[in-house]
């Protein structure tokens, strides 16, 4: 008879935290646990155990531990918490002979720079065109280009920052439609 498979597949290939730490003297601090689906990445990304807690009243698979995560080569500057997903039978753990070989970083991976975004950028079209109206109407200067002010929400891993006031940015956002997905459509638009 052939085997059926009913339900959902998974790609994950490993042990729970909780049956990998358990097994270990200490609870395994300062061993190294990769997680098998980070790994199709080519820089390192682990995390290194600093502290070990069992949850009680909850799911029996599931442990919280405090570690120094790296993440693609990026060491995070805070310890992190591992909750949600140490039920995933998706960790490894490293052997202490190949720790040290895992954990460098090698100098030719290039580690993404760090976008430096604009303070301000122009209004679109329409808005820019109602407020030099409002400032004809006011008896304003119409001939400075209205610009708004920029707001950027915080990256975990700070890639992206905003421009300081004697910084130029090396991103740029420009007005316009872009590179449409369809140039066709666009194709009678006459521009002025």
């Amino acid at each position: 008879m052939p085997i059926k498979y009913v339900g959902r597949t998974t790609s994950f290939k490993g042990k729970t935290l909780w049956e990998i730490v358990g097994n270990l003297k200490n609870f395994g601090v300062g061993r190294i646990v990769v997680r098998s689906t980070f790994e199709r990445y080519p820089e390192p990304s682990y995390l290194k155990i600093c502290k070990v807690q069992a949850l009680a009243n909850e799911d029996p698979r599931k442990v919280r531990i405090l570690a120094e995560k790296v993440f693609r080569g990026r060491k995070y500057p805070k310890i992190v918490e591992v909750c949600s997903t140490s039920y995933k039978a998706d960790y490894r753990l490293l052997p202490k002979d190949e720790e040290q070989a895992y954990c460098k970083t090698d100098s030719q991976v290039v580690l993404e720079k760090v976008r430096i975004l604009p303070r301000t950028i122009p209004f679109p079209p329409l808005l820019r065109e109602m407020i030099l109206a409002d400032r004809r109407a006011k008896g304003g200067d119409v001939t400075k280009e209205p610009e708004m002010e920029m707001i950027f929400g915080e990256t975990r891993d700070s890639l992206s920052r905003k421009a300081r006031e004697d910084e130029e940015p090396n991103v740029m956002f420009e007005p316009g439609i872009g590179t449409p997905r369809s140039p066709e459509l666009y194709a009678n638009i006459q521009r002025s």
